[in-house]
Formats: C-alpha cells, structure tokens, sequence
C-alpha cells in the first residue's frame, strides 16, 4: 500500500523540473546521500551595525561568493554580536554547514576554538588566539602600516601619531607594530595611539583625543578609511589645513577614501581578493585536499591622492 503523498514528500525529497534538463536534483536528496549540507558559514563576531556600516564585509562577502557561484556550495551569512555563543554554536555543531569562514575577531573569541574542533575553519586574518586550528588568509598589515607611515616621514611629518583599531584584533596590533617600527627607524619619537574602533565615530572621537592630547601633531596613520572619514572632519574643524598643517593616510582603499573632504592617500588591501583565496582554501579542503597551505599572505600598495 502506497504512504500518503505528505510522508513519501519528507522521506524522498523529489527532483525540481529545469527548462534545459528536464530536472535539477534537489538539495536536500543529495545532502541526505553524501551527510553534506553543501553549505558554508561565514561567521562574523561583530554587531549588526558595525556588519553593514563597513563596506570591507561587503568585499569579503563579495569575493567569497563570487567562488562560490562555481561551486555546489550556498554561503550562510551569521552575525553574532562579539564571541559566538549558545544557539549559534549549536547550529554550526547540528550539520546545517560543512565549514566556516571567520573574519573580524578578537583575541577573546575564545568560543572559536570549539568551532575548529567540529568544523574546517578559515581565519581571515591572523587570530592571535591560542590552540584555535584553522586556515589563515591575511594581508600583510605590518608592512602595509610601515608604506602608511614612511609616506608620512618622506613627506616631512615628525610629530606622527596613529588611529587605530580595536587592540583586541591582530590587525589592529600588526598596524601598530609598522607604524611604530617605522618611527623608530626614522629616530622619530611615536605619538599618542588612539583606539578608533574601525568605525566613523570612533574615528571623529579619537581625532578629537588626539588633537586635545597632542596639538603639534603633523601626520596621523589612521588603521582605515572609514575611520579616517570620522576623523578628517574633527581636523578641519578644528582649522587643521590637510595636507598643509596634517597629512593623513588611511587604510583600505574603500569607497569612503574617494568621498573623504580630501582625496585620501592609503594603503589598498585586497579584501575582495581574499574573500576568494579563504572560500577556495575551504572548498579544497572539503574536497580532502587538506595539503593546502596553513597560511596566506597577500601584498598591499600605496594609493596616492592628495590627503599626504
């Protein structure tokens, strides 16, 4: 005797009709035949508003789902504000993905190490965590923050502070590390450093530190573009003349380096290049090439305008 139709629906998925084929195989058929969901988490620990607020994510999600449009695999996108914790973990753990990528953690992330303990995981960006197992795609902060801040010294700056980001972030640590030795290279003694946040306002506020702290200051190194789009206000405001009285570089090369009050020089980073390089890394690792390298560095350049 035949199952009622809404049984044998749940039991045996059926094929989708397609106009050239005749028919697609369901998703659903082929995950329950090869215990694949065929689907990977991108997995960002930043609240919502920082996500979409930062046209760097949009690159990443960009780059990653550009490789993925040539594969089998769907991308899932999921926020958590700070450290994944509770429901998210239990997804991740429950089969719904196959491998996830990472990008904009902190030190204190710790919660990522259970995830590299059930999934393959890609880091975009060193993680600076201990015992976390994971592929890593970066670029190379240090030496894009030394082009940052020489392009300052070679400009005749010598009272040179830098807007940071958060210090919990290794990239926010690398960017310091090249601005400082760079400083200290030149016999240059290294101004304040002020957290931004990576964020506009972040930005404006630590331009306003920075100007009440340190008024001589005649280069600033500021960690991103949409910081410095915070922070070149304050200085003009406050009757700075960019680049006469400062000169600022930026980092990124995102849209917001062209709509600053200034053209800003800046350091590019490859971001939609890297959403490639970490989805390809996990999609070969997926399909049993785990011999691919555990670390990938990628170049930055120098970006000319008129800010310094």
């Amino acid at each position: 005797m035949a199952l009622p139709r809404s049984i044998q629906t749940r039991l045996l998925p059926c094929a989708r009709r397609s106009p050239s084929l005749g028919y697609v195989p369901n998703r659903a058929a082929r995950s329950l035949a090869s215990q694949q969901s065929h689907a990977i988490a991108l997995v960002v620990p930043e609240d919502t508003t920082r996500f979409f607020g930062d046209v760097y994510f949009a690159s990443i999600v960009a780059g990653i789902n550009d490789r993925l449009e040539q594969s089998d695999y769907v991308l899932t996108l999921m926020v958590a504000d700070h450290a994944p914790q509770g429901k998210m973990l239990r997804y991740l753990a429950g089969g719904a993905v196959d491998g996830v990528v990472v990008v904009s953690h902190h030190t204190f992330d710790t919660s990522l190490s259970r995830i590299g303990q059930m999934l393959p995981m890609v880091f975009g960006g060193r993680s600076g965590l201990q015992g976390v197992d994971g592929w890593v795609v970066d670029v190379d902060n240090v030496d894009g923050a030394v082009t940052a801040t020489q392009r300052l010294v070679d400009r005749g700056c010598t009272n040179i502070a830098t807007i940071s980001g958060p210090l919990s972030m290794q990239s926010a640590l690398d960017r310091v590390e090249g601005w400082r030795s760079t400083l200290q290279e030149a016999g240059l003694t290294p101004g304040p450093v002020i957290d931004g946040d990576y964020s506009v306002i972040g930005g404006a506020r630590a331009a306003r530190e920075l100007i009440e702290t340190y008024p001589e200051v005649d280069g600033v190194f500021v960690a991103s573009d949409l910081m410095t789009s915070g922070a070149m206000p304050v200085f003009l405001d406050r009757g700075y003349a960019i680049p006469d009285d400062v000169k600022i570089v930026g980092y990124d090369d995102s849209p917001a380096a062209k709509s600053c009050e200034v053209p800003l020089t800046t350091v590019r980073q490859p971001s939609v290049e890297m959403g490639r390089e970490m989805a390809d890394i996990l999609l070969d690792v997926l399909a049993g090439n785990s011999d691919r390298q555990r670390t990938t560095v990628l170049p930055t350049r120098l970006v000319e305008r008129e800010s310094a």
